[in-house]
């Protein structure tokens, strides 16, 4: 396939599956519920938190713990409702109420001082960073650390620490909504960096296609994979590589 007719793919894939009738399956639908930055915000990164595993799963645990949380994260977050909550509670898979609870105390704390998470990655300077994801969770990670040092163990359930290494799926699925700004799945409530300095969503199953599609040449699903696939990427799309996010998983779904 030459890059032109890769391109050709992607494009038409993307435009396929970037359409409102993505969003009712996919945990996009949760923070979009919402109108105010803050609960969009607080919404976009717990649920993209817990999004790993089977999508009617996650859809479900992410409903439930918004629930939890009466659908109003952030006067759920600063009113410290969390810590009613019982240890040992099952939220999604290996993420229970006590890891749910560091990482509130370390997002109250954030909301407290800045008034919302951008402002939060405004004062860690991510917009000047080449590697704006990773810079918001070595920040977000100190904070938690600080917050709540007696349990910092739980601190590996709520953000990956391994940042060299680290794909950072999640939290580049979370800023891919709140930053991308066509009107159509994604939120683009955030103008603190622009989504040409995106960074492709990476897991197994993204992987696996960028590979198939020459995208990708590394054998692991790692932050030196990620790099390659949206470099690649960018010479297709430069101000909006993560449009192709749509598209590999659309044409993940025809393989």
């Amino acid at each position: 396939m030459t890059e032109r007719d890769l391109k050709n793919l992607l494009d038409t894939e993307a435009a396929r599956i970037n359409s409102p009738s993505f969003i009712e399956d996919d945990p996009v639908r949760f923070p979009r519920r919402f109108e105010d930055l803050r609960d969009i915000e607080i919404a976009a990164l717990l649920t993209s938190g817990i999004a790993w595993g089977n999508r009617k799963m996650i859809c479900r645990d992410c409903d439930r713990l918004l629930a939890l949380m009466d659908n109003k994260p952030f006067a759920y977050v600063m009113d410290e409702g969390y810590e009613d909550l019982p240890d040992g509670q099952n939220i999604h898979r290996t993420f229970f109420t006590q890891h749910l609870k560091h990482y509130l105390r370390g997002l109250r704390a954030i909301y407290a001082r800045h008034g919302s998470l951008q402002e939060f990655g405004r004062s860690e300077s991510i917009a000047s960073s080449e590697a704006p994801a990773w810079k918001l969770v070595e920040g977000i990670n100190r904070v938690l650390e600080a917050t709540d040092p007696a349990n910092n163990e739980f601190a590996s359930r709520c953000l990956p620490q391994n940042l060299s290494t680290t794909a950072l799926k999640r939290v580049n699925m979370a800023l891919r909504w709140l930053v991308r700004n066509d009107g159509i799945v994604d939120m683009g409530v955030w103008d603190i960096i622009s989504p040409s300095q995106l960074y492709i969503p990476l897991d197994v199953h993204v992987g696996d296609i960028s590979r198939e599609l020459g995208l990708l040449t590394r054998k692991a699903n790692d932050r030196r994979s990620v790099d390659e696939v949206t470099a690649h990427l960018r010479r297709f799309n430069p101000s909006d590589p993560t449009i192709y996010d749509f598209a590999l998983f659309g044409i993940g779904m025809k393989l």
